[in-house]
C-alpha cells in the first residue's frame, strides 16, 4: 500500500475566494514504511498573501519571487499523489485547495487521482 502524508500552506482560507497554494509537502510511505521519496515545493500564488495567514505560515510573497506557478508544477504533484492514500490532517481544506488548483487546468480532481484520503483532523475527533 502505497500512502503519501501531505499539507499546503496557502495564501487564504478560501479557494472560492481566489486564494491560492503557495506550499506543497508529501512523504512517501509504502506499507507503513517511509521510502525516502518526498516532494516539497513553494508555489508563487500569482497573488497576495492574506496577512492572517502569512502570521500562521511566516511565508511572504516576497520569499517567493522565482518559484515556479502552480500550472509548472501541477502534473508533477499529480503524478506524484497518483494512486496512492493521502494522508492529511485537516483534509477537507487541504483537498479543496487541491481541487480547486487542478481544476483551473482541467486536470483530474483528487478523488480520481487518489486510491482514497484520510483526514487524521476526524480520526482524533472520533477518539
Amino acid at each position: 500500500m502505497r500512502q503519501i502524508i501531505l499539507d499546503t500552506e496557502t495564501t487564504g482560507l478560501d479557494p472560492d475566494q481566489g486564494h491560492r497554494i503557495i506550499e506543497f509537502a508529501g512523504l512517501e510511505m509504502i506499507n507503513r514504511k517511509l521510502t525516502g521519496q518526498h516532494l516539497h515545493l513553494y508555489i508563487h500564488p500569482e497573488r497576495d498573501i492574506d496577512p492572517d495567514a502569512e502570521r500562521v505560515h511566516g511565508i511572504s510573497l516576497a520569499s517567493l519571487e522565482g518559484k515556479p506557478r502552480f500550472a509548472q508544477v501541477a502534473e508533477q504533484l499529480a503524478d506524484f499523489m497518483r494512486g496512492a492514500e493521502l494522508i492529511i490532517h485537516n483534509a477537507p481544506f487541504d483537498v479543496k485547495f487541491l481541487n480547486a488548483e487542478f481544476d483551473r487546468l482541467g486536470l483530474p480532481r483528487i478523488n480520481k487521482l487518489a486510491a482514497q484520503v484520510t483526514d487524521t483532523l476526524a480520526m482524533a475527533r472520533d477518539q
